[in-house]
Formats: structure tokens, sequence, C-alpha cells
């Protein structure tokens, strides 16, 4: 959670209003990350990355929307870590889990369209825009959003992304949440 609130207060400063990024941003995460776990939502995915000393340089949380697609609702490097792969190596395997576990379902994001570093990111790893909506936020306001996603990506090529290279670190838990570490080169080879 503290990684979570540290990459919005990073990535969003001059984007979202200062005063819920220095105000109630631990309490809506901590929020989220208990309804996300407890009970894990059915389904979904969540995966870690972390140095060779065991320090925790990002995650990926991927869960089913109600459309049917799978959504990438997070994907977090720690700042000063981006750049590093770690972020490429947890998008592809996030990626390919969803391959293996909902194959057919198109994987999906939505990115605040002022978030140009995150936009260039995702369209380098072959993600699409796909629609443009403004996003309202409980804590009352709202920013332009936009949606992209992975469009016809053969299971197959994701699955042979997953393996190679994996070191076989996660933990599964059948019928609930995926949930896996990896090593900072462990998943998907060199980024």
């Amino acid at each position: 959670m503290a990684l979570h609130v540290e990459s919005w207060r990073t990535a969003y400063a001059g984007i979202m209003p200062a005063g819920f990024l220095n105000g109630p941003l631990d309490d809506d995460r901590l929020a989220l990350w208990r309804e996300r776990l407890d009970p894990p939502v059915r389904g979904a995915g969540l995966f870690v990355g972390h140095d060779d000393e065991g320090k925790l340089l990002g995650f990926a949380y991927l869960l089913p929307s109600p459309d049917g697609r799978i959504l990438l609702d997070n994907l977090h490097v720690r700042p000063g870590s981006t750049g590093s792969g770690a972020g490429s190596r947890l998008l592809r395997h996030g990626l390919a889990w969803a391959a293996d576990e909902h194959p057919g379902r198109e994987v999906y994001l939505e990115v605040l369209r002022a978030n140009t570093r995150a936009i260039g990111f995702y369209e380098r790893h072959g993600a699409r825009r796909t629609d443009e909506r403004m996003c309202r936020f409980r804590q009352g306001f709202e920013l332009p959003e936009l949606e992209y996603a992975w469009v016809n990506r053969p299971s197959g090529d994701a699955r042979r992304e997953r393996t190679a290279g994996s070191s076989g670190e996660g933990v599964a838990r059948p019928g609930a949440q995926d949930q896996q570490g990896f090593g900072a080169g462990d998943v998907a080879g060199p980024a």
C-alpha cells in the first residue's frame, strides 16, 4: 500500500489535486486494498517484483471486469526504479497470466490523459487507444482519461513469455486471487 501511495504522489503531482494527494490518499488506498484482498477478488491476479535484496520494486494488479474483459488496474514501480525494466517485466507477466487464466479475454487499462509517461510506456508495449472519457473520482473531482487495450494478443505468445526464465516463486490460490512474486530478472527475461 505504501508503494501505491508513493507512486501516485510522484506520478500524479500536478495532475490530481494536491489536497487529495497530500491528504486522504493514504486512507483511500488502504480502503481499496482491504476491499481487494479481504476476501480476495475472484479471478484477480496480484504480482510483485523485487530486487536482489528483496526490496519491493513494483506491482501489477489485474481483475475481471463486468464487461468480460480483464482490467490492468494497477501497474506501479517504485519512484527512482522506473527505467529499470521492472515495469516491463510486470506488464509482460500480467499479460501472460491473463492469457493463461482468462484466454480470449481482452486486457485493457485506464490512464489519465495527462500521464504522458505512462501512455508512452503502454504504447511501446503494444497497447492501442480504444476510448476516451472523463474519470469521476469519488473524492469529488474529474479528469480526462484514455483507455488502452492489447487487442487480439495471441495467447500462445503470452504463455511463452510467462514461462521464459520464470523462477516459479509464485504462490497461487486456486479459485481466488493469483499472487506471485519474482526477482528483478526472473520473469520474461530481460526487459
